[in-house]
């Protein structure tokens, strides 16, 4: 008997310890992704639902992205989901930990050495990202590893001779980076394996850079030899016809300076030596090995930004002249289309509010675009930030607006070239040390003649939330596309809300459709930001709600062109039509979700002798 209640005790004791166990786990596992979500950030919120808790019993296995077993997180998947930053040590500290999935990000900083103790790990995906600086040894610790992916970001060195230890690997990729040296006799053993644009030791006769399953039909041996023989004629005929052509043409031109050129590889970078002799002799051709020693490496302290062209990164010339450089991502969905096509128009276009480019740079995959720095970042830097948008009076906010409608009216109208930018949105303008406004990216922009006022397109690119109607739907755009843009971002900087991210008031999913109902029914001062009301409503903030309005009307026909805009912000005494019902105004909800609890400002009756069209 006395037996028997010694185990029923050892018993009981064992399964508190289980319980108390499962808090505790709950507890670190909780704080680990916390921690990791701080350095991290994007745009969707992906992460909003991941939060520090005091109380041991949170679990985070109800969060989104996260897989668990029991009580045990065995699974992060967190793909494609637009993240930025840099990966946190405390990930490690999840060894139950198997599967980690962090591809196609923009995710920068060093891969950390703290992964080597995920003892659990079988798949580890950090491919797609900005992660520069060397492999870690501590990744060879990864007993149970099968699936590694650290392709296409900026990694540099050498394989380290410690994966070789990884006796479950399966598939390895480790393509599109800047490894040098051998590759470890063990990893050519591989499954699967891919090696591809880096400066390693490896050649197809010899050692493959990339071993593939690849499946042939019977008797196919001797049509596949003969259609590789074929196919390798004919482009050691194109090398020779086309390098021909192009020592031809340069010795006929002066004008191209040696940079190098051993080291720039021909495909694709011919194109880009036409559009820079035929810009202005201002513009430069920047070496590669000037911008890498100017960004310290493309070093993560350097870097300001992601986006869909690439990371960008602050920079300092041994002349002290800063410079912001966009750095061509090769998994960017825009990519040497878009870069061709900045070089060849902004170069030509000048103007106190559009960005200058000061040169560009080139060398094989990698394709660099050379900026003026500008201090303050962009405007949604400000605008959307509780604390910094208080630095951002209604005068400053009226300078910009004013500063980004005048960019467009010289793009529209007054440049040499008649340019749709077809991506104007907040993080598009740029502030200089003054916060005058410069409008940047010209990667999706289109080109017509003096003749031409539309076009069409099958491929819609830009960013929602700011597309006008027609384009959206029908892949029509045309200068009012870009009034549209002007109109929602005005709306943002008087609101400061994006208008893509709006939380819903009474019926309205859209800042759009809320705005002109509260415009109609004489309260658009409830629209003004808290951190402007607090000083009154003015004049010049209703007209420019009227103006914004008339600029997001849902036919392109009722807009005004961008010189009508800046004629009615330049006058005070202009009598503004009335809006009609804006773009998307149909987008409601069903009911009253939630209202609007932002302070609203006091009208000084004297200044709004003004009478509109209503």
């Amino acid at each position: 008997m006395i037996l028997s209640g010694s185990m029923k005790s050892l018993a009981f004791g064992l399964l508190l310890l289980g319980f108390l166990q499962s808090f505790v786990t709950s507890d670190y596992q909780v704080k680990a992704l916390y921690e990791m979500r701080m350095q991290l950030n994007g745009d969707g919120g992906v992460l909003n639902e991941w939060k520090e808790s005091n109380d041991n019993r949170m679990t985070p296995c109800s969060w989104p992205h996260v897989i668990c077993q029991g009580n045990r997180v065995i699974e992060i998947t967190l793909s494609s989901t637009d993240l930025a930053g840099i990966l946190s040590p405390s990930i490690a500290k999840i060894t139950t930990l198997e599967k980690l999935s962090l591809d196609g990000n923009g995710i920068g900083g060093r891969i950390p050495e703290e992964l080597g103790n995920l003892s659990s790990l079988t798949t580890l995906f950090l491919g797609r990202n900005s992660f520069s600086g060397s492999i870690p040894d501590s990744l060879g610790r990864l007993s149970k590893l099968q699936n590694l992916d650290l392709s296409e970001n900026y990694l540099t060195g050498e394989i380290p001779i410690s994966l070789s230890n990884l006796s479950s690997l399966n598939d390895i990729n480790l393509s599109d980076n800047s490894l040098s040296g051998e590759i470890p006799e063990q990893l050519l053993q591989v499954a699967q394996y891919n090696y591809t644009g880096n400066r390693l030791n490896c050649s197809r006769q010899s050692t493959p850079c990339e071993k593939q399953a690849i499946k042939k039909g019977p008797n196919t041996k001797s049509n596949l030899w003969t259609l590789a023989t074929a196919s390798l004629l004919g482009v050691i005929f194109c090398i020779i016809i086309c390098s021909g052509l192009i020592i031809f043409r340069r010795l006929g031109k002066g004008r191209w300076r040696a940079r190098d050129r051993s080291k720039v590889i021909v495909h694709q970078d011919e194109e880009l030596v036409c559009v820079i002799e035929g810009n202005d002799s201002e513009f430069k051709y920047f070496d590669y090995l000037q911008v890498l020693e100017a960004t310290n490496n493309f070093s993560v302290e350097n870097k300001l930004g992601q986006g869909g062209f690439g990371p960008v990164y602050k920079g300092r010339f041994p002349d002290g002249l800063e410079i912001a450089v966009k750095r061509l991502a090769s998994h960017s969905g825009q990519g040497f289309a878009e870069f061709r096509n900045e070089v060849h128009l902004i170069a030509k276009l000048q103007h106190r509010n559009l960005v200058r480019l000061l040169g560009c740079c080139f060398q094989g995959e990698e394709k660099m675009l050379v900026y003026e720095y500008l201090q303050n970042k962009s405007l949604d830097f400000f605008i959307f930030d509780k604390t910094r948008k208080t630095l951002l009076n209604w005068d400053k906010r009226l300078v910009i607006i004013e500063g980004i409608a005048q960019g467009l009216l010289y793009l529209h109208k007054h440049s040499r070239l008649r340019v749709i930018h077809r991506d104007v949105k907040a993080s598009n303008i740029l502030l200089d040390i003054e916060m005058n406004p410069k409008i940047s990216d010209f990667g999706l922009a289109k080109i017509f003649s003096s003749n031409d006022t539309e076009g069409n397109t099958k491929r819609v690119v830009g960013t929602y939330g700011y597309m006008a109607p027609e384009y959206a739907s029908e892949g029509l755009f045309s200068m009012k596309s870009d009034v549209f843009s002007f109109g929602v971002l005005t709306l943002e900087a008087i609101v400061g809300q994006r208008n893509s991210g709006f939380h819903y008031h009474g019926e309205f999913l859209n800042l759009l459709g809320y705005a002109w109902w509260l415009w109609k029914d004489q309260r658009w001062f409830e629209l003004v930001d808290t951190s402007l009301a607090k000083g009154g409503c003015t004049l010049g903030m209703m007209r420019c709600i009227n103006i914004s309005l008339l600029c997001v009307q849902e036919n392109a026909i009722d807009r005004p062109t961008m010189s009508d805009v800046v004629a009615m912000l330049g006058s005070e005494n202009m009598t503004l039509p009335e809006p009609k019902h804006p773009g998307y105004f149909h987008v409601r909800v069903a009911k009253e979700v939630m209202s609007m609890t932002a302070e609203t400002c006091t009208i000084n009756y004297a200044t709004m002798s003004s009478t509109l069209g209503r």
